[in-house]
């Protein structure tokens, strides 16, 4: 997807903010089941492989993602805050009991939903240590990436009505 959806809050951050038409209490949902979280969070045709899912602060998240080709992607992280149906925040540089990590790409995340117009806005902040850090996400894939799972998640969720 193209970038004109994207904000940045600072010169270290990533930011996709979008309507999706799936309601606020669906996008939760699917968000904070892990048999559901499976269903959406990579780009297809890749597969998730949810390790750890302690939805609370200090909690593992902890998802495995495999490629068609073999490749593979590991993701320990930890979740900072959880508001139900509003908020999540995660981070790869923390994993369960708030321990540290070696993160292959350090970075936190606030995922905000808030009903807006016939759907929800979605607002996906990725916050990273430093520039450098930010740019390689960015040229890595992430507004295609990123872009690609909030439009599954969006379908997805508008199946569990």
């Amino acid at each position: 997807m193209p970038k004109e959806n994207a904000s940045v809050g600072s010169d270290q951050d990533l930011v996709i903010s979008r309507i999706v038409r799936a309601p606020r209490k669906a996008l939760w949902q699917a968000w904070s089941d892990p048999r559901l979280l499976k269903e959406w969070w990579c780009p297809r045709p890749w597969t998730t492989e949810v390790r750890a899912f302690d939805l609370r602060p200090g909690g593992d998240f902890h998802t495995f993602m495999q490629g068609p080709d073999g490749g593979t992607s590991d993701n320990p992280g930890c979740f900072l805050e959880v508001v139900p149906e509003s908020r999540i925040a995660f981070t790869s540089m923390l994993t369960g009991g708030w321990r540290p990590a070696t993160p292959w790409m350090a970075f936190s995340a606030v995922i905000t939903m808030a009903d807006e117009a016939e759907g929800t806005r979605y607002v996906a902040t990725v916050m990273h240590p430093d520039k450098a850090t930010r740019d390689r996400h960015d040229q890595m894939g992430f507004y295609e990436g990123w872009n690609t799972c909030i439009t599954q998640l969006d379908e997805f969720a508008l199946t569990l009505r």
